[in-house]
């Protein structure tokens, strides 16, 4: 088991390697960054921002009744809200589910080329297939997620804002003084650092998973459920990984 565990982080590395050569033209990899940034981010923009109001709603439910009978001000609940929304909630939450959305597609789509045998067609032409089929994929993921982490971090919070104040839960003074107090802009830091991280992760893993796939469809399925479970446990490992650094 340690050897096929070897065998695979080392492939893996190996097609990193391959996949960040130098493009032969640049116009294509261009086109097909571009295409994929659509298909990323306009693509997962609706389920993304509906996870994240409802993540936000429940939040401030939550913690509103767990302040119930304490002596805890009740503008606590805006500034639980948005450090958990910033450092937490929207980079791992919306990564976990754009695993599942982006990370199936991409094993899918490029183990059917593998499949039907497209890969070893361009192959035979000349063309990096690792580096034309894998790189616009995380080059994209890498400048449209972030941004989708920070529309989830808005929109977390304007969903907490609709769950507490017009129902009772909280004023909408101690909402936006919550919010204002004990901020810290290092916290969105954290934040970005985490959504490139776990955007690296979501896209090369699933890569690989359908780059190297073997057999029919019935192996095909087996790789996208893999590059899911696999890309949602690499993100879990990142996200302790990088809390335990950035927060000591």
């Amino acid at each position: 088991m340690n050897r096929n565990i070897l065998f695979h982080f080392g492939r893996y590395f190996i097609m990193l390697k391959t996949a960040f050569a130098r493009p032969e033209r640049w116009s294509m990899y261009y086109q097909e960054a571009m295409r994929q940034m659509n298909d990323i981010g306009i693509g997962s923009l609706v389920i993304v921002a509906l996870i994240s109001v409802f993540i936000g709603a429940v939040t401030v439910v939550q913690f509103a009744y767990q302040l119930g009978g304490t002596l805890v001000p009740r503008y606590y609940i805006g500034y639980v809200v948005r450090d958990m929304t910033i450092i937490e909630m929207a980079p791992t939450i919306t990564c976990l589910v754009l695993a599942g959305k982006v990370g199936s597609n991409i094993a899918a789509e490029i183990g059917g080329m593998r499949q039907k045998e497209h890969i070893d067609a361009m192959e035979i032409m000349g063309v990096n297939t690792a580096a034309y089929l894998v790189m616009p994929k995380v080059i994209a993921a890498l400048f449209v997620i972030p941004l989708l982490v920070c529309v989830a971090a808005f929109v977390g919070i304007g969903g907490g804002y609709i769950a507490g104040v017009p129902t009772g839960l909280i004023t909408a003074d101690e909402y936006i003084y919550g919010m204002r107090a004990f901020y810290d802009s290092y916290n969105v830091f954290m934040m970005f650092v985490k959504a490139v991280v776990f955007a690296f992760i979501l896209t090369s893993v699933p890569a690989y998973q359908g780059y190297y796939v073997q057999g029919g469809s019935i192996e095909l399925g087996k790789a996208s459920t893999q590059a899911v479970v696999y890309s949602n446990i690499l993100i879990l490992v990142a996200d302790y990984i990088i809390a335990i650094i950035m927060t000591l």
